[in-house]
C-alpha cells in the first residue's frame, strides 16, 4: 500500500508539474504576443501621429520637465562612459588659453555668451537653451569637456569640432573654458583681442603703414595681429613677411578642408579668391619680427638645430631644411614657407602634426609627411629653436 501511495503521489506531482509548465509556456507566449501587439500599435500610432503633423516641434514651447531631466541624465551618463580612461595633457599654458579664447570668441560666444553679455538674445529662444558656461564648467572634468567640444551633442545645436584631426585645438578650448569662470569682462576682452603685437601694446590700424583689408580687422587680427606678429606667445604663427604664394595656397587648402584646423577652416571657407590674395599680399608686405629668443640655456640646442637645418641627418634620411625653407641667398620656391623667426612652439606643433598625419596642407605637404616621422621629438625642438633664434627681417647667408 505504501508503494502504491508513493506511485500515486509521484503521478499527481508529475501531472501538476506538466500543467504548470504548460501554463507558464502559455503565459509566456501570450505575454509575448501582447507585448508584440503593443509595440506594433505604438509604432503605427507614432508613425500616424508624425505623418499627421500634430506633434509640435516648435522650440518656443520648450521641453517638459521629465523630457529635460531625461535628456540631461542621458547626456551626463554618455559623456562619463565615453571618457573612461581618458587623460588630459597639461592645460595651464598661457598659449593654450590664448588659442582657445580666440576660437571661443569666433565660434561659441554667439550662443554661450561672454562676461559682458552672458545671455545672447537669440540663444535665449533655443531649445534646449545654451548655458552660460562659467556657471556650468565646474560640473565637468577636463576630459568630459574635451569629449563634448570635439564631438558636439545631438539634438541641441551644439556642433562637433570642425576638424576631427586637431585634438590640440580642442584641448586649447578646454584650457580656456577652465579659465573662463574667473574672467572679468576686461580680462576676457584682452584675451580675445586680436590687436595686440608682440610687445603686448595695442596696435591700431592707423599706426600701420599699409591699410589693412577688411578681413584682417574682422577675423585675422584676433589671432595673428594687425601687424602679423602672432601675439607673441607662439599660440599663433607670425605671418608678417611670409611668402604671399604660400599664404594664399594655405588659405585655399583650409577652405577645401585639405589642411586641417577647426579654427582656420571655417574662416577660410568664407573668403573669396580675391580676399585670399589680398590677405596674403598684406601680411607678406609687413616687416617680420626680430628674433625674440635670447635664452643662453638653449645655445647648445640651437647649435644642434643649426646642424640639422644646414646639413640634415643623413643617418635618418632627413634632408637639410635650408634647401626649401632657408636661410640662404639662393632663391627658393615661393610655395614653401619661410621659417626664420617663427615661433618654436608653433614649428614643433607642425612637425608633430605632420608626423601623425593630422596636418594636411597644400599639394606639396606630402614632402614633409615623408620627413617628419624620421625626426625625434628632441630633434624637432632643436631645429625649431634654431629657426626661432634667427633674425627674420632678412635671410641669413649660409656660413
Amino acid at each position: 500500500m505504501r508503494q502504491l501511495g508513493r506511485i500515486v503521489m509521484q503521478t499527481v506531482a508529475a501531472a501538476l508539474a506538466g500543467v504548470r509548465r504548460h501554463f507558464l509556456k502559455h503565459k509566456f507566449w501570450t505575454t509575448t504576443r501582447y507585448f508584440a501587439a503593443f509595440m506594433a500599435v505604438m509604432t503605427v500610432g507614432g508613425f500616424l501621429g508624425a505623418a499627421s503633423g500634430i506633434i509640435p516641434i516648435k522650440a518656443s514651447s520648450g521641453h517638459w520637465a521629465i523630457t529635460q531631466w531625461f535628456l540631461q541624465f542621458s547626456k551626463q551618463r554618455s559623456v562619463a562612459t565615453h571618457t573612461l580612461g581618458m587623460e588630459s595633457p597639461g592645460l595651464d599654458q598661457p598659449a593654450l588659453v590664448l588659442k582657445g579664447a580666440g576660437a571661443y570668441e569666433m565660434n561659441c560666444r554667439a550662443c554661450h555668451g561672454s562676461p559682458a553679455a552672458p545671455s545672447p538674445r537669440v540663444a535665449q529662444h533655443m531649445t534646449p537653451r545654451p548655458p552660460y558656461l562659467p556657471s556650468t564648467i565646474g560640473n565637468w572634468d577636463p576630459e568630459e569637456l574635451f569629449y563634448i567640444v570635439k564631438h558636439g551633442i545631438k539634438f541641441t545645436g551644439m556642433p562637433a569640432w570642425p576638424s576631427r584631426q586637431r585634438d590640440d585645438e580642442v584641448w586649447a578650448m578646454v584650457a580656456f573654458l577652465q579659465r573662463f569662470p574667473s574672467l572679468k569682462d576686461d580680462e576676457y576682452r584682452r584675451l580675445v583681442n586680436g590687436e595686440l603685437g608682440v610687445s603686448g601694446e595695442a596696435v591700431s590700424i592707423d599706426d600701420l603703414e599699409r591699410p589693412a583689408p577688411r578681413a584682417v580687422a574682422t577675423n585675422c587680427a584676433r589671432c595673428h595681429g594687425l601687424d602679423g606678429l602672432g601675439r607673441g606667445l607662439g599660440a599663433f604663427p607670425g605671418l608678417a613677411g611670409q611668402q604671399a604664394t604660400y599664404l594664399n595656397l594655405s588659405m585655399q587648402a583650409y577652405a577645401k578642408g585639405e589642411r586641417h584646423s577647426g579654427i582656420m577652416e571655417p574662416i577660410a571657407a568664407g573668403l573669396t579668391v580675391d580676399e585670399m590674395w589680398e590677405l596674403a599680399r598684406y601680411y607678406s608686405g609687413l616687416p617680420k619680427r626680430s628674433s625674440s629668443l635670447a635664452i643662453p640655456e638653449s645655445a647648445s640646442a640651437i647649435e644642434r638645430g643649426r646642424l640639422i637645418a644646414q646639413e640634415g641627418i643623413p643617418s635618418q634620411r632627413v634632408p637639410a631644411c635650408v634647401a626649401c625653407h632657408g636661410p640662404g641667398e639662393i632663391p627658393r620656391n615661393p610655395i614653401y614657407p619661410t621659417l626664420t623667426g617663427q615661433y618654436a612652439d608653433y614649428l614643433v606643433l607642425q612637425l608633430d602634426l605632420f608626423k601623425n598625419e593630422n596636418r594636411g596642407g597644400t599639394a606639396h605637404a606630402h614632402l614633409m609627411r615623408a620627413v617628419a616621422p624620421r625626426i625625434t621629438p628632441e630633434q624637432m625642438r632643436d631645429v625649431a629653436l634654431y629657426y626661432a633664434s634667427l633674425e627674420s627681417n632678412y635671410d641669413l647667408p649660409l656660413p
